[in-house]
């Protein structure tokens, strides 16, 4: 019997957690090939703090080369395909993968297919979102919200017109979940540490909006955590901004449906998350929010060596309901997909997935935390920020990521976070020019 041939779409928790069990225990008889349209994994837990400048982008990203080559007795035939999916046959069996660099497409071949395309940001259908707000989803997102930043404490320094430094001083954080309660502590401590280097720029000035459409921040966990959450960051000065819905986004700032306008320049956008939309373009069976259909072992129903798993599949769980799209179920997820596979291969059954989440974390910033605990209980403070850093210092893939991030707290610790500029990550070199007005007439003009 020859070799099956394992192809992998997509790079991040799930698919890089599926090869690597299949190179462990499928080298026998399994060849791998990951697809993935970045040629590294982000370790997006730490996402935020590369937003605030807290760590350089490059420590919390994996080479996938590094993560998935042959590696001696690990695995007969591995490799990493740099490209993006743009279509699949299933009736052929093949991927058709276009190259980001020279546009240039092929046809790769497999026998199972894992689907572990992720998820991108939704704009949830509100006007102007696209054109004035900034995700927080990839590395190059948290690059663009730190540029957007310190330019926006640049331009207020030298602003005349008041209402438009009001506007440049205001940053508006549209969710209130894991990332953007994360951020919204990061930022502050971010600003906290370099508005000394502003003298023009008076610190009260400065304020940082969390509008959440839901009663209460960290809807997924306990509503205490949500309430302790809230208490540390409105201690700090942030307004939050409870059931309340963005309906546009302009150049003026963010518009309520109730019609309140709460101007500001620099709007960052973590309301939601969509499933990769080639999880629609495949043909395959949907959820209305357009998450693949599984069965609780990964198999895509109705198809032929067809899986799915992460954030782009709903993975049914026992008692009803699907996985929440957190990072550690991806990654037992791809464990458990891997040794489905191997055991396909070898005409046993497969196995359901089953997993009871470990409890989640919040980082506030200014060395604070919240975390939940098995039994519904929570630790907060500096306890529960070293746990939290502790934790996630361990997850890290490689040794010389970890040691990169353990080398940038230490360095921001003692030195402070990075304040440079850097406009050539910004769309257009200005993401924010001076709003004319003819009314006033010391205003800056374009």
């Amino acid at each position: 019997m020859g070799r099956t041939r394992v192809v992998i779409v997509g790079g991040g928790f799930a698919g890089v957690a599926a090869a690597r069990e299949l190179e462990r225990i499928g080298r026998r008889n399994v060849d791998v090939t990951l697809v993935s349209r970045q040629n590294f994994m982000l370790f997006t837990p730490m996402l935020p703090e590369v937003a605030a400048g807290s760590l350089a982008g490059r420590d919390i990203m994996q080479p996938l080369r590094a993560s998935t080559h042959n590696r001696g007795q690990m695995a007969a035939s591995s490799r990493f395909e740099l490209g993006e999916a743009i279509g699949v046959d299933l009736v052929r069996r093949s991927v058709t993968v276009r190259h980001p660099v020279t546009h240039e497409s092929r046809f790769v071949e497999y026998d199972e297919l894992v689907l572990a395309v992720g998820a991108t940001a939704s704009t949830m259908g509100v006007p102007g979102v696209e054109e004035f707000a900034i995700p927080l989803k990839t590395i190059s997102d948290a690059e663009v919200v730190r540029t957007r930043v310190v330019g926006a404490l640049e331009a207020a320094a030298e602003a005349k017109d008041l209402l438009e430094r009001d506007r440049l001083l205001r940053f508006v954080i549209i969710g209130g979940g894991f990332t953007g309660v994360e951020f919204a502590g990061e930022l502050q401590s971010f600003l906290n540490s370099i508005l000394r280097y502003y003298p023009r720029i008076n610190a009260k000035q400065v304020e940082i909006v969390v509008v959440e459409s839901g009663e209460r921040l960290l809807g997924h966990l306990p509503a205490k955590f949500g309430r302790y959450s809230a208490s540390i960051l409105k201690k700090r000065g942030a307004v939050l901004r409870l059931n309340q819905d963005v309906s546009e986004i302009d150049d003026r700032g963010a518009q309520l449906k109730g019609g309140e306008l709460i101007p500001s320049a620099t709007i960052i956008w973590v309301a939601g998350v969509k499933p990769s939309p080639l999880a629609e373009t495949l043909g395959l069976k949907t959820t209305e929010h357009g998450a693949i259909e599984t069965g609780a072992d990964f198999v895509v129903e109705g198809t032929a060596g067809v899986w799915a798993l992460g954030d782009c599949a709903a993975v049914p769980k026992p008692g009803g309901g699907t996985y929440a799209p957190l990072a550690q179920n991806a990654i037992r997820e791809g464990t458990l997909l891997a040794r489905n596979i191997v055991a396909r291969t070898q005409g046993l059954a497969t196995r359901n997935f089953r997993y009871r989440e470990r409890g989640q974390m919040a980082a506030l910033g200014n060395r604070q935390a919240v975390i939940e605990l098995p039994g519904g209980h929570m630790l907060t403070g500096l306890a529960a920020w070293l746990t939290w850093r502790t934790y996630y210092l361990g997850r890290l893939p490689g040794l010389t990521q970890k040691a990169r991030v353990a080398l940038d707290w230490t360095l921001n610790l003692a030195f402070g976070p990075q304040t440079a500029r850097l406009p050539m990550v910004e769309r257009g070199e200005t993401s924010f020019p001076y709003r004319e007005r003819k009314d006033q007439p010391d205003a800056v003009s374009r």
